[in-house]
């Protein structure tokens, strides 16, 4: 799953990128920012991305022009905020081609979707004896939910592991699904790895298998051209923030006849059609999953952050991606002791390299970066699973987006030059 990179010749940086970086980088202001000195260099993407000035205007302007509650007002701002929040809607289910907007649920992010689905779907159909598929690759959002419910219900976690190149063993899946299974439960793209999944043909053997299939799209939704047609995946979930939306909104899209036979999530205002002393009926979708007054300034935000990265092409966004995440690999082969996880073809993988370095702590490479005024992620990525495979406690991690650089690239291997020789001790 991981191998030691050597020192290789210096290839040629990216010249014909997909993107002008330029331009898209004098949109998002904290880019301008100075970190101990330092300009920012952001390669913490996976975790969450940075917001452009054209999603920070949307939100300010509902709270400056049209703030009011949704769905329950007859005046002018109410009706105008119910507009625009369910104009979101239809935005972020177009966004990944979904032309049915009663299929969209909001949630808070990617996490609350997937428990939405382990709780209101898996309570009411898990059986004893019933058995889900999960993989090594999984954030914790994608299997402890399940976990919690097949306990509850005396059902079965099967866990598919990882190839030595980092990508899903298939054979391993084909062989752990059986008539007993009920739901795949699977990330679209592993946020350690950057491994993309075959959803398509995962869903196709899921089906004919009669089990559902529940994609954790948090960290490809940012990153790729995503078609729900063609993954065939039976419910999907992804998060605002991590494709240049705000904090605090995600989305769930679900097929409508899976929906429409769950029951509510959450009990409250706004998710009912009439109540009683001792019962109530339920609205119609997708109100019967949005109870209580909604994220409306950030759902509108997102619906910006849909605009914007369109507008960039998500064909662009991918190939500026693959191209800067084949430097990254060929850049940090020059390290010594060096170690890289995942995939080494950068068409297999999303723009997320995780590494290790011999001797030193990602806590102490993080650290020393951070000076330098580079942001990573350092831990273990809520994949404990993984890191557990790969036999290592924690990982440092880069990610990249849209207004990254090549030049980034190599701030960020020599911050790692420097970071070997201030615990060359430790390597001797």
């Amino acid at each position: 799953m991981s191998s030691t990179m050597t020192t290789q010749p210096r290839n040629s940086r990216p010249t014909r990128d997909a993107l002008d970086v330029a331009r898209i980088r004098a949109d998002f202001p904290i880019l301008g920012r100075e970190i101990h000195g330092k300009p920012l260099i952001y390669l913490d993407n996976a975790s969450t991305a940075q917001k452009p000035r054209q999603v920070i205007q949307a939100i300010v302007d509902f709270y400056e022009t049209g703030n009011a509650n949704v769905h329950r007002g007859v005046h002018t701002l109410s009706m105008e905020a119910t507009d625009q929040y369910e104009a979101a809607r239809e935005r972020a289910g177009r966004f990944i081609g979904v032309t049915d907007p009663l299929e969209v649920v909001f949630t808070r992010n990617t996490t609350e979707a997937l428990n939405l689905v382990a709780i209101a779907w898996g309570r009411e159909n898990l059986r004893a004896g019933d058995e889900i598929i999960s993989t090594v690759l999984e954030h914790h959002s994608s299997l402890v939910p399940w976990q919690r419910v097949a306990a509850e219900r005396g059902a079965r976690i099967r866990v598919v592991p990882t190839r030595v190149d980092g990508t899903l063993d298939m054979d391993a899946f084909r062989a752990l699904l059986t008539d007993r299974t009920r739901v795949v439960a699977v990330a679209h793209a592993s946020n350690v790895l950057g491994t993309i999944l075959p959803l398509a043909e995962i869903a196709e053997l899921a089906h004919a298998r009669g089990a559902l299939v529940v994609a954790d799209g948090a960290q490809s939704t940012p990153h790729l051209p995503v078609r729900i047609a063609d993954l065939g995946v039976d419910f999907y979930a992804f998060s605002g923030h991590k494709m240049l939306g705000p904090t605090g909104i995600g989305v769930l899209w679900g097929r409508r006849n899976l929906l429409e036979a769950m029951p509510p999530f959450l009990g409250g205002g706004g998710m009912i059609r009439e109540v009683y002393e001792d019962r109530s009926t339920w609205a119609d979708l997708p109100d019967k999953f949005d109870a209580g007054t909604p994220n409306i300034a950030d759902a509108i935000g997102l619906a910006a952050a849909c605009d914007y990265l369109d507008a960039l092409g998500m064909e662009n966004v991918r190939r500026h991606e693959v191209e800067l995440t084949a430097y990254a690999l060929e850049r940090l082969a020059t390290v010594p002791d060096i170690t890289v996880y995942g995939p080494r073809n950068p068409e297999a993988r999303t723009g997320v390299v995780a590494f290790n370095m011999e001797g030193v702590h990602p806590h102490d490479a993080g650290t020393v970066l951070d000076e330098a005024g580079i942001a990573i992620r350092v831990g273990h990525h809520c994949c404990q699973l993984l890191h557990r495979s790969l036999d290592v406690a924690a990982t440092s991690r880069a990610s990249f987006y849209v207004y990254n650089t090549a030049d980034e690239v190599d701030a960020l291997v020599d911050g790692l030059a420097t970071v070997r020789r201030l615990y060359q001790r430790r390597l001797a």
